[in-house]
């Protein structure tokens, strides 16, 4: 008896909506969260923690995560509880009394992201063909990203307009939150159980993956490294404004960050089932080093624009493509244990990528940080350039 058929668009768009709720709220607190850390006295070292940490707990768990929802053939109660988790933690950021709770409650929402994910991003593939894999996840990162543009402008309503403080934007933007799990009961997984039974075990271990896919792993995780938290962009931005602005631009230009990623996210997943999700890599990554070199330089609001620009148009290049091509890669029985071992190589990377960036911001100054970030960066991007030409991926 055949399979049933998970219904692809029926699925893309509910966990798109899922997401763009969830975002909206994520979206809200992000701006301001670097901000807030400072205004508990946190350093350039504490904004690294919180900006890796979370990402490394997260990391970790999406393996394991991955991996049981494969063996149990199951993957919308993962999705569930992980969107539940983080969005209760949202709420709790507004009893933060000092900053080192907001590292447990930052780690705390990482951590829904981690059990929810690999599950999560196993139902899109499993709900697109390969050809229109890059579209599919496109689809759902552009849901994602609108999210955090409407997130970002509400934050900026709420403060500027309302004159809301940044405890009670929180407690606003984990309401919202809680509201994303209202479409997640729609969502359906078909029967797994038959592909189930016949699934060979597997370990949780870059053992059990195709070599191109180690490959990439170790290219990606290189990259990871360089990728530390966006909140020390935002931090940068900061540096060239004074009072009340010095929270609203810096939100405004998250917002450009957020359109742009969201604008291209589509149109970047249809590129990269066109040209190959190499190609869109590739770029994706040395445009990140362009802007890390860059924002070393900027010196104009006009220039910050431009690089947020920049920064979103990385994004729409490389998340959606990254998880697209893992599943391109990976047996489909072993997909949501691929994803989760991608997923914690890479967020393993965050935390060293941000406590370096936190560390080097400390002792150095910003252009220590950035030119980091675009050193790592250069050096993935020749590793890509050289692994390909040796046809190891």
């Amino acid at each position: 008896m055949a399979q049933p058929k998970i219904p692809s668009k029926r699925n893309i768009y509910l966990l798109g909506l899922v997401s763009f709720i969830n975002d909206t709220g994520s979206k809200m607190i992000l701006p301001i969260l670097p901000l807030f850390i400072k205004s508990l006295d946190g350093s350039g070292l504490a904004i690294g923690l919180v900006g890796g940490l979370g990402e490394t707990i997260a990391a970790l768990l999406k393996v394991f995560a991955g991996h049981i929802s494969d063996k149990i053939g199951k993957r919308k109660p993962f999705v569930f509880f992980g969107y539940g988790i983080a969005a209760i933690a949202k709420l709790l950021l507004a009893v933060a009394g000092v900053w080192p709770h907001v590292l447990i409650l930052r780690s705390i929402e990482r951590l829904g992201k981690g059990v929810r994910q690999p599950a999560r991003d196993a139902l899109l593939a499993a709900s697109t063909t390969k050809k229109a894999r890059g579209r599919g996840f496109g689809i759902h990162r552009a849901f994602d990203s609108g999210g955090a543009i409407l997130g970002s402008l509400l934050a900026l309503t709420l403060f500027w307009f309302l004159d809301f403080n940044f405890r009670q934007i929180f407690l606003f933007a984990g309401i919202i939150s809680l509201l994303s799990l209202l479409p997640a009961f729609f969502v359906r997984e078909g029967n797994l159980d038959a592909k189930r039974e016949k699934a060979p075990a597997v370990s949780i271990s870059l053992k059990s993956l195709p070599r191109n896919l180690e490959a990439f792993i170790l290219i990606a995780s290189i990259f990871a490294l360089a990728n530390f938290s966006y909140m020390f962009f935002i931090l940068r931005s900061e540096q060239f404004f004074l009072k009340e602005l010095a929270v609203v631009m810096p939100i405004l230009m998250y917002a450009i960050y957020n359109t742009i990623a969201t604008s291209f996210a589509v149109p970047a997943g249809i590129l990269s089932d066109k040209i190959g999700r190499k190609k869109v890599l590739l770029f994706g990554y040395a445009l990140f080093a362009l802007v890390s070199l860059a924002f070393i330089y900027v010196s104009s609001l006009i220039m910050m624009a431009l690089l947020f620009f920049l920064y979103g148009l990385f994004f729409a290049f490389v998340d959606a493509n990254e998880r697209a091509f893992v599943s391109d890669m990976a047996p489909k029985e072993i997909c949501a244990t691929a994803l989760g071992t991608f997923q914690a190589a890479t967020g393993l990377a965050l935390l060293p990528a941000s406590v370096i960036a936190g560390l080097l911001w400390d002792s150095f100054g910003f252009t220590a940080t950035f030119f980091y970030g675009f050193l790592l960066a250069l050096i993935a991007v020749l590793l890509f350039i050289i692994f390909d030409r040796l046809n190891l991926l």
